[in-house]
């Protein structure tokens, strides 16, 4: 989680085409599959930019085609496509795949996509790679903390002892994934309530992702996912993971590098917490 900050990558509402090309270089760089793009790709991109606005119509079938296209001994073929298109529009709520995260980290991201019926595992797991590329020990540059890289405010708030160690700690990583899920949805909550009193538009999945990572004022001013680089790449950048967690079309792990923030300060001795 990225702390906000006024005029980072932003952009304002106008200079369509600007727009556009901003959000499709987003999608190649934050999913990781820029070196990958293919002419017959970057031919579909051309084709979808000049609709913006809905950015996940935008930028699906960019997507899709780079991963049936792309190449690089990934798993990814001309027939996922669709698949691939219908999972990254979709409302993340598919089934995990158990192969494609750490056996011991199963349970606690079923357990956090099971908190409510907004959010599925799926998002938990591709929310994970976005945040720490599964670095439990991580202390991002804002002071967010481990795996699932919450504030410690937020943290304190949500997390619990999950693994009966007689511990809570951020760097646990049960702890932190579990409080993920009901930090997510408490936000769909909200975002829910903002929808329903038409506060604001787009679907409960990306104003919570958005909320997550910026929190929910700026959700609020937007009346929706602003249209600025961060907002649009963060929800992107997680809704690309989608299909891999899901099992389908995945690609190998040199194609999706995840954000890796470098740790401002080493994470605390957990038996000193």
């Amino acid at each position: 989680m990225s702390p906000s900050t006024g005029g980072e990558n932003e952009s304002g509402g106008d200079g369509g085409d600007q727009e556009a090309s901003k959000a499709v270089r987003n999608a190649a760089v934050v999913t990781g599959f820029g070196c990958l793009l293919s002419p017959v790709a970057l031919l579909g991109a051309v084709t979808v930019v000049i609709v913006i606005g809905g950015f996940g119509v935008v930028l699906a079938p960019l997507i899709a085609l780079v991963m049936a296209f792309g190449g690089g001994g990934g798993t990814a073929g001309p027939d996922d496509a669709d698949d691939v298109i219908a999972v990254f529009q979709g409302d993340g709520k598919g089934a995990l795949d158990p192969a494609t995260v750490p056996a011991d980290l199963v349970d606690p991201i079923e357990q956090a996509g099971s908190v409510c019926d907004a959010i599925g595992p799926t998002v938990i797991a591709a929310q994970i790679e976005r945040e720490s590329n599964f670095n439990a020990n991580l202390v991002g540059p804002d002071g967010s903390q481990g795996i699932s890289q919450l504030p410690p405010a937020v943290f304190q708030q949500f997390g619990e002892d999950e693994d009966d160690n007689d511990k809570v700690s951020a760097f646990d990583a049960a702890d932190s994934i579990v409080a993920q899920g009901r930090f997510l949805c408490d936000l769909a909550g909200q975002a829910q309530q903002l929808l329903d009193s038409g506060a604001a538009q787009g679907s409960v999945l990306d104003l919570a992702l958005v909320g997550y990572d910026q929190g929910l004022d700026v959700v609020r001013a937007a009346k929706g996912v602003p249209r600025t680089d961060r907002a649009q790449g963060y929800v992107l950048g997680v809704r690309a993971l989608l299909a891999k967690y899901q099992g389908i079309a995945t690609p190998p792990p040199s194609a999706t590098p995840a954000q890796q923030p470098t740790p401002t300060t080493a994470a605390p001795d957990p038996d000193e917490q």
